[in-house]
Parts: structure tokens; C-alpha cells; sequence
């Protein structure tokens, strides 16, 4: 009996301190932004394209208008446990080039400059809520045209 009571401490401690780490914060990075020191190495009204891919590298995305501007993201996600993955971080790096492909601007921002904007959103609407299976096959009756049933000859 007292070699019982000797192991239910020593579980019910570990069990503890799983539960603990199990709750704690899960950091996750993702992206690259160029460090402050190479960005000062990018002048702006004399390097190009070029230039700027061997300085700082080419980044992931870029302006969609002639390649009016390369964009440098990287974002911090935190997440405890069950809950959805929250950005606690954002930085952007902004390069934009003129016509020529000369740099025109280099801007930085963070996640308080940006606004959340809906470019796509993928939801359709169902039609067919409180309507029986056979209801909607004998609705289907009569939408037909003979033109349909005959081929092209």
C-alpha cells in the first residue's frame, strides 16, 4: 500500500506539468523580411531589379502591374491549445520600381498600418434548405426542351 502512495505523487506531477505545457503558447514565424542593415544598402533612384535581387533577394510576391513593386512579408502566429491561430505580428516591405525598373520607394509596415480586406470570398449560398430529396427530383420534371434530347446531325 505505501509503494502506491510513493508513485501517485510523482504521476499526478507529471500529468500536472503535461497539462501545463500542453496550454502553453505556440509561437510560428513565417515569411522573410530583409534586415534594416541590407534594406540601407538599396538606394532609392539608382538600384534596379537587379540590383535589389542580389542585395536582399527576391522576395515571394510581387506588385501585379508590370512588376510595379516587390513585397516582403513575414507574420508571427501565437496559438494556445484548441484555439485558433492568432497574427500577433506583421511586417511589410514594400519596394516599388518606375517604368524603368529603377527603385522609386522602399516603405515598411507593420500589422496597425494594414486594414483586413476581402479579395475573394468563396461562399454559396444554398438554395435548397427544408426541400425533400424527392421534392427536388419531381421539381426537375418539365424543365426539359426536346432540343436537348435530339443530336446534331
Amino acid at each position: 500500500m505505501a509503494g502506491r502512495k510513493t508513485l501517485i505523487k510523482p504521476i499526478v506531477a507529471l500529468v500536472f506539468v503535461a497539462l501545463v505545457a500542453g496550454c502553453s503558447a505556440q509561437f510560428r514565424n513565417h515569411g522573410y523580411v530583409p534586415i534594416q542593415s541590407d534594406l540601407e544598402q538599396v538606394i532609392v533612384g539608382v538600384d534596379t531589379q537587379e540590383t535589389v535581387s542580389s542585395v536582399i533577394g527576391r522576395p515571394t510576391s510581387a506588385g501585379i502591374l508590370a512588376n510595379s513593386g516587390w513585397y516582403y512579408v513575414e507574420s508571427r502566429w501565437r496559438q494556445y491549445a484548441w484555439k485558433a491561430p492568432v497574427e500577433i505580428e506583421r511586417e511589410v516591405v514594400a519596394v516599388s520600381f518606375d517604368s524603368d525598373g529603377v527603385v522609386s520607394n522602399v516603405e515598411r509596415f507593420g500589422l496597425d498600418d494594414g486594414q483586413v480586406i476581402v479579395l475573394s470570398r468563396r461562399i454559396t449560398d444554398s438554395n435548397i434548405k427544408g426541400v425533400s430529396f424527392l421534392k427536388q427530383l419531381f421539381g426537375n420534371f418539365g424543365n426539359f426542351a426536346a432540343d436537348q434530347f435530339l443530336g446534331d446531325n
